[in-house]
């Protein structure tokens, strides 16, 4: 068997371009465009580069964007301060403090002071409790793109068995509640999990999003199971992979999202989404 790559560049792009299309409809009419305020404390190169690829992606999508580049000593009152202003600023549908923060400054504060309806990261109590309960709300980007990669390559996910490995408020609680939600079977694997490899190796449909490099290897991997790469590593020649090793997935998945070019495109795309949503909800 050899596992077929699901394109999320190219299912994200399609997104994109979904997205792109509404708000034209909504300038044409005479509104504004959507708005996104990207918030970056700091000068973490990372963090400079994932700015960038989202002021970009909002010009390809006719979304305006406004990066505030704050100082690395900003204090956390300040930048509460700050996001208290774009909170009552109209002309602003989205707001996203870029992660992670300078460690003086307290993220679960910072999410927490943004208006729910402006939280484009969905990662707000508000946001996730609405999620917990399955009513409408902005969901978090990376969990979203899983789900709408499943949905794009026809996947049922109900009565299927799904594994995800990581317990993270951004991608591995939130995903496993759009599973439950899809009427999928649940297990998480944490790093206080015993015999994970056997876990993991009953799941239909196996989410990988721990953050450790080729963690998942073929001792992990149930023959035709869906393989869901989150994570994003570094090789030491410099190329990017995943939590996953490639091969073993090509092996024996029956689907398998690559990296670079799975989920990651989907992180974007999402977020694209969300800034839409949130925009078309205040109209």
């Amino acid at each position: 068997m050899t596992a077929r790559l699901i394109d999320g560049k190219a299912v994200g792009q399609k997104i994109r371009d979904q997205v792109r299309q509404k708000i034209a409809v909504h300038t044409a009419a005479g509104r504004r465009a959507p708005c996104l305020a990207v918030i970056l404390v700091g000068d973490d190169p990372a963090s400079q580069v994932y700015v960038s690829h989202k002021e970009k992606a909002c010009a390809e999508a006719g979304i305006k964007s406004k990066a505030f580049r704050l100082p690395a000593a900003t204090t956390e009152s300040d930048l509460l301060a700050h996001i208290k202003i774009l909170n009552n600023d109209s002309s602003i549908d989205g707001i996203l403090p870029q992660l992670p923060m300078p460690r003086h400054i307290d993220r679960v504060k910072v999410i927490s002071a943004i208006d729910p309806g402006k939280d484009v990261d969905g990662l707000s109590f508000f946001n996730q409790g609405r999620l917990l309960w399955n009513l409408p709300a902005l969901r978090p980007c990376t969990p979203a793109g899983v789900m709408e990669l499943l949905k794009h390559e026809g996947i049922n996910c109900s009565g299927k068995q799904a594994v995800v490995i990581g317990r993270s408020v951004l991608v591995g609680l939130p995903l496993q509640m759009l599973l439950l939600h899809a009427n999928a079977s649940v297990t998480c694997i944490h790093s206080k999990s015993t015999n994970p490899e056997k876990i993991a190796k009953t799941a239909d449909i196996l989410v990988a999003a721990a953050g450790v490099k080729h963690l998942v290897t073929s001792d992990w991997i149930k023959p035709g199971a869906v393989v869901i790469d989150v994570g994003i590593h570094r090789t030491d020649g410099g190329k990017l992979t995943g939590d996953v090793k490639p091969d073993d997935a090509m092996a024996l998945a029956s689907l398998f999202t690559p990296v670079p070019g799975g989920v990651g495109p989907m992180t974007i795309a999402m977020l694209m989404a969300n800034c839409l949503q949130a925009y078309e909800t205040k109209l």
